[in-house]
């Protein structure tokens, strides 16, 4: 296969040096030059032909989110953001521009923790580059005939639901707020988030949905209790999982747990909510990159609960929802908008 080709656009030299010495030398990225701020990004771009580019927000001249528009509109460029942990806001408000994802710059400036990303960003940009250029391969006919009769035999399904557990990870802070958007009214049940995330972002992501949503949302402590009509959302680099507490199921946070890929795990939460809702429950596997949710499905449909993931058409990566369906455990398929809906058909709601 061809090598990635990457552009850095940063105006500080020593990141736009430390970015290029993370991806020179790994097989299948190569570093074919870097602009300084937004209009030489442009000329770059147009000059190279970049694969991907990765983006400093804060840049004179032409900032970050002019040419992040341009990148992903006139161009249809992959961008992942390289940007400071307290740059928070502007980052949720770039990956609502259409960024395909972020990698947050250590606080301090030494090389050592500038560094420490560097296998973060590696992956994040084979990963997004992969996503965009190549064709998924559609469900095989036994597992697209699997997620049917599922279907099909759920219809029946009549148990309240009490919990609506979601996984997500690229191009999911959006999706969850375009879902969350989506409801007039709290409905009933209680909503848990394993979104992927470093720490320190998903306070202010909680906060930026909490202020648009008729749900309460927040970032979860560790004892919060599972309350209906409250999102709680699994702080980053950590685990969520729940817990019976006599007649009170609680959230726990947890330490990274070396066995799990990503902290926060779909899997870990996923998998731990299923018996204690049993029938209860719904997972949704939203867009993302990797199998993170696959194992956990399993487990909520060997416990009776429902399984509902997004569509490709509407994924920005599908890679989380298409190994969730393959597994045979999905009992609908749903493109996002029409995942709001289908959330109240599953538990039985009036819209």
């Amino acid at each position: 296969m061809k090598p990635v080709r990457v552009l850095v656009v940063d105006d500080s030299a020593y990141s736009r040096r430390s970015i290029t010495r993370m991806l020179e030398g790994v097989p299948g990225i190569e570093v074919v030059g870097y602009a300084i701020d937004g209009e030489e990004g442009i000329r770059q771009v147009i000059s190279l032909k970049p694969d991907l580019v990765t983006l400093d927000l804060e840049m004179p001249r032409m900032d970050g989110f002019t040419l992040l528009r341009i990148l992903t509109g006139r161009f249809n460029l992959p961008v992942i953001v390289v940007s400071a942990l307290s740059d928070a806001e502007k980052v949720f408000r770039a990956l609502e521009l259409g960024a395909v994802d972020f990698v947050a710059k250590p606080s301090s400036d030494a090389s050592t923790d500038l560094l420490s990303i560097t296998e973060d960003l590696q992956y994040k940009v084979r990963q997004a580059v992969t996503a965009r250029i190549k064709e998924y391969h559609r469900l095989s006919d036994h597992a697209a005939s699997v997620s049917v009769q599922h279907k099909q035999a759920r219809r029946g399904h009549k148990a309240p639901l009490e919990l609506v557990a979601i996984a997500a990870s690229t191009g999911g802070p959006p999706a969850l707020q375009g879902i969350l958007n989506a409801f007039e009214r709290p409905y009933p049940f209680g909503v848990v988030v394993a979104q992927h995330m470093p720490p320190g972002f998903t306070k202010a992501f909680a906060e930026r949905l909490n202020r648009s949503s008729v749900f309460e949302v927040r970032e979860a402590q560790d004892g919060d209790p599972i309350v209906a009509g409250q999102v709680l959302v699994a702080p980053g680099g950590s685990q969520m999982v729940l817990e019976q507490d006599g007649p009170i199921i609680r959230a726990r946070v947890l330490p990274p747990d070396p066995g799990y890929r990503y902290n926060p795990s779909a899997d870990a939460l996923f998998c731990s909510c299923a018996p204690l809702y049993g029938q209860r429950m719904l997972a949704l596997v939203l867009t993302g990159m990797g199998n993170d949710g696959s194992q956990g499905v399993r487990q909520v449909k060997q416990h009776g609960g429902q399984v509902l993931a997004e569509s490709e058409e509407s994924s920005v990566v599908y890679g989380m929802p298409r190994e969730a369906a393959a597994t045979g455990c999905v009992d609908r398929i749903a493109a996002l908008d029409d995942i709001p809906s289908a959330i109240l058909d599953c538990g039985h709601f009036e819209h």
